[in-house]
């Protein structure tokens, strides 16, 4: 039976064990951090294929270089996603629509920074670059309001051991209908619509307190989820679609995605998953 090493004791793990144990993949959690590890020693048994790389860089290093095998998202997928610029870059080359997003790397020019208030109409959505869950995500209605976020930004950015000094100005999207599409090794496997039980908030993470619904999208928006997949050559993937005024964007990926209930999936997913592990 191959073994599947998964650095997450979540939902996901909970979730894939009992189907991917019926099709012949035995998996084992691995602990990538909060605890002690010597590089010396293999405290980590034996595995054949890796799912999702660590969500910690530094530890996944460590992780990898031990267990010293092939995952089915490995680093660089997991940066080509984390770094939302570099996400929104490789989109737009491959025509996949996103909403009007600037980068701003500080420290900036003051003026140029106020500049890329005035490029949108407010208000305009302020995110970190490589945050996830919704954190630190807010909006800014006028210049005043944006440049006191920024202000804040840059105090953050100022301490040395802040790596990521980036940050994203995204086009506000009124009304959009949030979705969560899942795309296994280049195909649509599935898709939730997240909305939160007070109708008032526009943050739709499930982590803050947002329900997942299944769905079934149209055509067109899973050519799009999957042209997503193959830009980013990320083979399991989670995109994020807003949907205002009949136009579809992808906001975000995630390529850590949380497994859902097996209902919300593709009769077909955990077949296909398990090709795809078997297939490193």
């Amino acid at each position: 039976m191959l073994r599947l090493a998964v650095t997450t004791d979540a939902q996901t793990y909970e979730r894939i064990r009992e189907p991917l144990d019926e099709r012949g993949i035995a998996v084992g959690h691995v602990q990538a951090d909060e605890r002690v590890v010597d590089p010396s020693a293999t405290p980590f048994g034996s595995f054949d294929v890796g799912f999702v790389y660590p969500s910690r860089l530094p530890e996944g290093g460590v992780v990898d270089a031990l267990l010293n095998v092939p995952w089915v998202n490995d680093r660089e997928a997991m940066l080509r996603s984390r770094h939302k610029a570099e996400t929104i870059a490789r989109l737009e080359r491959a025509g996949i629509p996103t909403p009007k997003t600037v980068m701003v790397s500080n420290p900036a020019d003051r003026s140029a920074v106020a500049a890329v208030f005035e490029r949108f109409d407010p208000p305009v959505v302020i995110k970190p670059n490589s945050a996830t869950r919704g954190a630190g995500i807010t909006t800014a209605a006028d210049l005043d309001s944006f440049l006191g976020v920024i202000d804040y930004l840059e105090l953050l950015h100022e301490h040395r051991t802040t790596a990521d000094k980036s940050f994203l100005v995204q086009e506000y999207l009124p009304d959009a209908r949030d979705y969560r599409a899942m795309v296994v090794d280049g195909e649509y496997a599935g898709g939730v619509e997240r909305c939160h039980p007070d109708g008032d908030r526009w943050k739709h993470n499930v982590h803050r307190g947002a329900r997942a619904v299944g769905v079934s999208l149209p055509d067109e928006h899973r050519r799009i989820v999957e042209r997503t997949a193959t830009a980013l050559d990320i083979p399991y993937l989670g995109v994020d679609l807003l949907v205002s005024d009949d136009r579809a964007f992808v906001t975000e990926t995630n390529a850590r995605p949380t497994v859902d209930a097996a209902s919300k999936y593709e009769p077909g997913f955990y077949d296909a998953l398990a090709a795809l592990i078997r297939n490193q």
